[in-house]
């Protein structure tokens, strides 16, 4: 299981790195992928039984969509430390 964990991380992390010439399919891909991995990989590092681990994996992939999408768009979120946020242009 840990070596999966490691080719998935590796893989993601030089698909992630190539995403200047991607399409915005591609990129949301890239970002579900990458996010995926990084909420697994972490689950492991924590020592997390399955369910942990498929539940940090989907909610990676959730995160690592919304980061690819905000790219794209060359916007960012931000909090207004009460529970909701605004989009305004990255800096």
């Amino acid at each position: 299981m840990t070596k999966i964990v490691h080719m998935i991380a590796g893989t993601s992390m030089l698909v992630l790195g190539a995403c200047e010439n991607m399409t915005s399919n591609q990129r949301t891909v890239a970002g579900v992928a990458g996010g995926a991995a990084a909420g697994l990989i972490t689950a492991e590092a924590l020592g997390a039984d399955d369910d942990w681990r498929l539940i940090s994996a989907l909610a990676g992939a959730a995160a690592g969509t919304v980061v690819a999408q905000n790219n794209q768009r060359n916007v960012c979120a931000y909090s207004r430390g009460n529970g909701t946020y605004y989009e305004a242009p990255c800096p």
